[in-house]
């Protein structure tokens, strides 16, 4: 009789055993092997490009130009690894502290299987196209960012500059061209689009806002947070300010950039293909870190 009861407790403790390995195995990080198996297969491509949009446009843009939390992935080389490998290991681990969740199958982002992740990697593949030479002085491109172009004043490039803007740090290699271009051109289209800052937790899409305070003081600068009663903003000084909505006189958000804009006349080709440049080779910045 007692032989019975001690079969059973065996045969529970090991089927807790195996599921307590089983969800180990489960959580450990996918581990990617050294070479995508579907390499130039067009026929995975075109798969890969239904998972892409499915899975990945939402952050990373249709066709994978980059959209408004996901950098341009037609671009080479990438922030986190370039090899099929290291690419594999960003889709399916994520990047801690960005907005790059685990999408592993067992993971909590959108979860593919690893056959759904190669593919993805051989339509990547497919659009990516080679680096395109920049023509601008990266030297004196870091000259006008930090001087006479102003970029500074409300953008951060390696730890240096405003916070009123994006940081531009990464901006180079995680937009296109074609992207930063028309940002300088026309701030206030991207803006209107509701692109955020690639590559933040949080989307921050640097909406403006205009206070007038209880005793008529104007303040105007970029949101930071919102919710039912209170309103919190950086202003043109950077000064941070907290008001409850019911106490000001008047409010509002407007999706017209604080960014000037800076047209041929404001900033000459030869200057905004320098500047260009030296975001895309990102240089250290004066007196900062590599």
């Amino acid at each position: 009789m007692t032989a019975r009861p001690a079969k059973a407790l065996i045969c529970l403790a090991s089927m807790v055993f195996a599921w307590t390995f089983l969800a180990v195995l489960a959580a450990r990080p996918l581990e990617a092997q050294a070479k995508n198996p579907f390499s130039g297969n067009a026929k995975m491509a075109k798969l890969g490009e239904y998972e892409f949009r499915a899975n990945c446009a939402f952050c990373h843009g249709l066709g994978a130009r980059g959209g408004g939390r996901g950098p341009d992935l037609t671009r080479t080389p990438k922030k986190h690894g370039d090899s099929d490998q290291e690419i594999f290991t960003t889709i399916s681990n994520g990047v801690p502290g960005t907005a790059m969740p685990p999408n592993g199958a067992t993971q909590q982002g959108v979860g593919m299987t690893e056959e759904e992740i190669w593919q993805v990697i051989t339509y990547i593949r497919s659009v990516e196209h080679k680096p395109v030479e920049m023509t601008g002085d990266s030297v004196r491109g870091r000259q006008l960012f930090f001087g006479s172009a102003a970029c500074s004043t409300c953008h951060m490039f390696k730890g240096q500059g405003g916070r009123l803007g994006p940081d531009l740090t990464s901006a180079g290699t995680a937009r296109s061209l074609d992207y930063l271009t028309d940002s300088i051109r026309n701030p206030s289209r991207r803006l209107a689009q509701g692109l955020g800052e690639a590559m933040k937790e949080f989307t921050v899409e640097y909406e403006t806002v205009n206070v007038v305070t209880a005793d008529g003081t104007k303040l105007q600068g970029t949101l930071l947070n919102e919710d039912s009663f209170t309103i919190q903003f950086l202003d043109t000084r950077e000064q941070l300010h907290s008001f409850d909505k019911a106490a000001l006189k008047s409010w509002e958000k407007t999706r017209a950039s604080l960014m000037p804009v800076y047209d041929e006349k404001a900033l000459p080709e030869k200057d905004l293909q320098d500047i260009l440049t030296f975001l895309v080779k990102r240089l250290r910045a004066p007196g900062g870190a590599q």
